[in-house]
């Protein structure tokens, strides 16, 4: 039989461990969860670094691809909606979503290098926090760049266009060409280039499925546009896509 001590003397070491454990529990860092917006009806704030779980995106649809090949438009009058998490997820994944357990995409990329890189203005969509985010196709998630609603802004950079601030959102495709240049030389900027036009087109049919409209804009500042979405150094601005219900 254990003496009073031997069993005091455990109950001792017990509490001693169970409180080291906790102290190191506290002081570790972890990396917040996602926000899961479909399980946050009201709108949450978003921190500037913080990630949204996107939705898993469909791949059936009542839309046939020739269907959304005739019905495409380039439109730039909107009804003032919102959008759905839903819809934005699948418009992303659309664009430069994960398609293959190699990391293979929706849109093709000369050598597999994928130079695109995808940012979201967010203005009025359900249960997503107005700002600037940066698509994820790895994770298919969010990660939050800027506070605030942008459109204004990217509107006056986009020379003045309307389209872009009165969109539920604007997509944003940015290229970083070293990714695809150290392989293919100076031809990999017409590779790049192509490449975004592949995932334009793709974003144009899926808002066709989704009965949303959108337009491509190529007229803007660079510069300016690089400073509003907070982009890296690197990345060169190339498409502004507002999306939303027609108007």
């Amino acid at each position: 039989m254990p003496t009073k001590a031997i069993i005091l003397g455990v109950i001792a070491t017990l509490v001693v461990v169970t409180a080291i454990a906790i102290t190191f529990s506290v002081l570790i860092p972890h990396e917040p969860e996602p926000v899961d917006p479909i399980k946050t009806k009201n709108m949450q704030k978003i921190e500037v670094g913080e990630r949204i779980k996107l939705p898993e995106p469909s791949y059936t649809s009542n839309v046939s691809v020739e269907e959304a090949l005739s019905k495409r438009r380039s439109i730039r009058a909107y009804s003032g909606e919102s959008l759905t998490v839903e819809e934005v997820s699948q418009l992303l994944w659309a664009a430069q979503g994960i398609t293959s357990p190699g990391g293979g995409r929706t849109a093709p990329s000369a050598g597999a290098l994928y130079p695109l890189e995808l940012y979201l203005v967010v203005g009025d969509v359900e249960g997503i926090d107005k700002g600037v985010y940066r698509y994820r196709p790895e994770e298919h998630d969010l990660e939050k760049v800027k506070d605030g609603d942008v459109r204004a802004e990217l509107a006056e950079a986009a020379l003045g266009q309307e389209c872009v601030k009165d969109a539920a959102i604007d997509i944003v495709f940015t290229a970083v060409y070293e990714r695809t240049t150290w392989k293919y030389g100076e031809r990999g900027i017409r590779y790049v280039h192509i490449e975004a036009g592949h995932a334009a087109q793709n974003v144009y049919l899926q808002a066709v499925s989704l009965d949303l409209v959108t337009v491509v804009i190529g007229a803007f500042i660079d510069s300016e546009v690089k400073e509003i979405m907070n982009m890296q150094e690197q990345e060169t601005p190339l498409y502004i896509m507002p999306v939303g219900r027609k108007g």
